[in-house]
């Protein structure tokens, strides 16, 4: 054995419960109930003390179940010396027991600490422990020397199974564990995978046609403005001028929603600084990468109310507020100017529109309301993330 060996603690997950089927957290609880009837039966039936004796027995198990209990939790914590001092009271209670008649409950003690000591201690701790324990039960029995030395091998040897069984499920589980976190990292690139291939088709498709689109319509523009003035040509311009600029949005669109396929998104705070330009914005609560579907919802509410504003309220003074939560992101967009009413907040110059965007909250699990706040309008969303 490596020096390691001797000082290294059993590890938590062998230490836990975690990872034990039903039956075997069913049979622990009965072995548990069964030694602790055990154990009162013997108490009261062995004693010949007087009543009063008997209480303080009932009161010394009720300890030594605390003991025990503290002695799980602090080497489940792997605290050396408050496991190590945990399990000399109960050593020390065993002992007082068998010198107070009660010698059944002392046998169960010996045997309990040198069972749980060697299971959950480590060995260069447990190895004494046990050691003390078992010689002190083989010091004050009155049984013969064979009998003693087939109870103590057959503890020991108990013990030292229970840790090896402890061992080997503790290595299960986090070998599951791992498992487990190499096949979502498996799914996770599968996933970009796609979402690349997908970003790529898109590119290809879309966002060349419209590149192509913004190309002909501005030598439209050029074309149009060398005609003669009038009315017919002003509204013709007009539109291609608007048709141009839908163009040009639907293109920076295409080109965000590529980026967020291949999970090359900027941070939202720096997208809500370009899109806010010279309002208020204002971050608060510790900030943390978002799924993309949150950091969309963001991006998009946050365009959309900006949009609006400029639309309906020009001029007006902004405050945008990124606000991050226990498992949410909220997002407030609040404007002191005046607005049109709600059928007139449906459309806007990205196509995307409140509604559209009160849908996409709803599919992540969140919301969006907005209206009239005050002097102003105010746009709120709050999504999972």
């Amino acid at each position: 054995m490596t020096t390691s060996t001797w000082t290294s603690w059993p590890s938590r997950e062998a230490l836990s419960r975690e990872g034990l089927t039903p039956a075997r957290l069913w049979l622990s609880r009965t072995v548990r109930l069964v030694v602790l009837a055990a154990l009162l039966w013997s108490t009261f039936s062995e004693a010949t003390a007087p009543a009063w004796g008997l209480v303080v027995a009932g009161i010394g198990l009720a300890g030594c179940a605390v003991a025990a209990w503290a002695f799980f939790r602090t080497s489940l914590e792997h605290r050396l010396w408050p496991s190590v001092g945990l399990m000399a009271l109960l050593m020390g209670a065993a002992l007082t027991a068998q010198q107070t008649g009660f010698h059944t409950p002392a046998v169960v003690l010996w045997y309990g600490c040198a069972v749980t000591g060697l299971e959950r201690l480590p060995l260069m701790a447990a190895v004494p422990c046990t050691g003390f324990a078992l010689g002190t039960y083989a010091l004050v029995t009155t049984d013969g020397w064979l009998s003693i030395a087939a109870a103590t091998a057959g503890v020991g040897l108990g013990g030292y199974v229970l840790r090896l069984d402890a061992e080997a499920r503790g290595s299960a589980q986090r070998l599951l564990a791992q498992e487990r976190a190499a096949r979502a990292a498996e799914a996770e690139t599968a996933a970009l995978a796609e979402r690349g291939r997908i970003a790529r088709e898109i590119h290809d498709v879309l966002a060349h046609s419209l590149s192509a689109q913004l190309v002909h319509l501005e030598a439209a523009r050029l074309l149009i403005e060398r005609e003669p003035q009038g009315e017919f040509r002003d509204q013709v311009l007009e539109r291609v001028v608007a048709a141009r600029g839908m163009a040009r949005e639907g293109l920076a669109e295409t080109r965000q929603a590529l980026s967020a396929l291949r999970g090359e998104m900027t941070p939202v705070e720096d997208f809500l600084q370009e899109v806010v330009g010279t309002a208020e914005l204002a971050v608060t609560g510790e900030r943390r990468p978002l799924r993309a579907e949150a950091s969309q919802a963001v991006r998009r509410v946050a365009q959309e109310a900006m949009t609006n504003v400029r639309k309906h309220a020009p001029g007006a003074r902004v405050r945008v507020e990124l606000a991050y939560g226990p498992g949410e992101v909220a997002l407030e967009v609040r404007d002191s100017g005046g607005r049109q009413p709600d059928g007139e907040l449906t459309v806007s110059g990205s196509g995307y529109g409140l509604l559209g965007m009160r849908e996409r909250a709803e599919l992540l699990g969140g919301t969006l309301d907005a209206g009239p706040d005050e002097e102003g309008f105010v746009v709120r969303l709050r999504v999972p993330a």
